[in-house]
C-alpha cells in the first residue's frame, strides 16, 4: 500500500483531512508546514511560499515538496483546496458555537461542552467524507459470510471493539472480543480461511494490535483494520482498511475524537451486516429487546 497520497479532484479534495491522515509519516519540516495549515488554514493559504517557509523555519523547496507529497503540481492548487475545505467546514459548523483550540485551563464547563461538541461533529463529518464505501461493503460481506469473527483493540479502541461484538451478538452473529493481547494472539493463531479478524487502532501503530492482525492474516483469515492512518503499519496487515478522520488534540488524545469516529464506522458496518438478512436481524433485535425487558416473545 502506497504511503503517498493520490491527487483527488476539486470536488472531493478534503486536503486538510488528508494532512491529518498522513501527519505521522511526515518529516519534521513537513510537520511544521502541516501545523500551519491545520491551525490557521485560511491565513496560511493566503501566505506566499517564502512567507510560509519563513514561518515554519524551513526552505521554499520544502514547501513545494510538501505540496507535491499531497499530490499537487502547483502550490496555488493546494491553497485553493484548503480554502474550499475552510468554506465547507464553516458551513458544517454554522449552527455550532464559535470556539476553537484545545481545552484550556481557564475554560468554563460551557466552553468545554462547545469545544467537545465541535471536535466530535467535525470528526464525524470528516469521517463520512473519507470512508471508502467499497471497503465498507467488502467488510460487510466478509462478516456476513464469516464463520467466526475475532475483534481486538487496546485502550479506547477496545471499547469500540466491545461495542461491535455486542452489536453482532444481538443479531445472532456471535463474535469474540479480546481484551488481553496474549489471548488475542492465541485466538488469531487458530483462525482459518473463512474467519474474520477485525483490529481497531487510531494510530495504526499499536504493536499488540499489529501482531494480532499479522497472526490472523498468516492463519488465512480475512483481516480488517479500522484506523485513522491508511499508511500505518496496521494497514499493511489488512485485506480491508476502513479509515476514520478523527480530530485529536493533546488534551483529548485517544479518548474522544478517535472513539466517536470509530463508533460511526462500527455502526455503519453493523447496519450493513444486519441489512444483509433484514428479516432475521429484525426478529433477533425484537427478541433480544424483549429478553432484556423481561417480556416473552409471543406471550403475555
Amino acid at each position: 500500500m502506497s504511503k503517498e497520497v493520490a491527487r483527488e479532484d476539486a470536488g472531493a479534495a478534503h486536503v486538510l483531512v488528508r494532512m491529518r491522515a498522513i501527519y505521522p509519516e511526515l518529516r519534521p519540516s513537513e510537520k511544521r508546514i502541516a501545523d500551519q495549515f491545520l491551525l490557521h488554514p485560511a491565513a496560511t493559504a493566503e501566505a506566499s511560499i517564502a512567507d510560509l517557509a519563513h514561518r515554519c523555519g524551513t526552505s521554499t523547496t520544502s514547501v513545494i515538496r510538501f505540496c507535491k507529497r499531497l499530490g499537487y503540481e502547483h502550490v496555488r492548487d493546494l491553497r485553493n483546496h484548503v480554502l474550499l475545505d475552510v468554506a465547507r467546514e464553516n458551513f458544517d459548523t454554522a449552527a455550532l458555537p464559535d470556539v476553537s483550540g484545545d481545552i484550556d485551563r481557564d475554560d468554563t464547563l460551557a466552553d468545554i461542552v462547545a469545544k467537545v461538541s465541535l471536535a466530535e461533529t467535525l470528526s464525524l463529518a470528516d469521517t463520512a467524507k473519507v470512508l471508502d464505501t467499497d471497503a465498507l461493503r467488502r467488510s460487510v460481506q466478509a462478516i456476513t459470510s464469516g464463520s467466526r469473527i475475532d475483534i481486538f483493540g487496546v485502550g479506547a479502541s477496545a471499547i469500540v471493539g466491545l461495542d461491535l461484538q455486542r452489536k453482532l451478538t444481538r443479531i445472532g452473529r456471535p463474535a469474540l472480543e479480546w481484551s488481553d493481547p496474549h489471548a488475542a494472539w492465541t485466538s488469531a493463531a487458530t483462525l482459518q480461511p473463512g474467519n474474520v479478524a477485525i483490529a481497531v487502532s487510531h494510530s495504526g501503530s499499536t504493536t499488540d494490535t499489529i501482531e494480532f492482525l499479522m497472526l490472523a492474516r498468516r492463519s488465512g483469515a480475512t483481516t480488517i483494520a479500522i484506523t485513522n492512518h491508511a499508511g500505518a503499519p496496521l494497514a499493511d496487515q489488512a485485506d480491508i482498511v476502513l479509515t476514520t478522520a478523527a480530530r485529536e488534540t493533546g488534551f483529548r488524545s485517544g479518548a474522544l475524537g478517535s472513539r466517536i469516529a470509530q463508533l460511526m464506522v462500527v455502526d455503519c458496518m453493523f447496519i450493513g451486516v444486519a441489512q444483509s438478512n433484514y428479516d432475521r436481524s429484525m426478529a433477533a433485535l425484537r427478541d433480544t429487546y424483549a429478553a432484556v425487558h423481561g417480556v416473552r416473545t409471543g406471550g403475555a
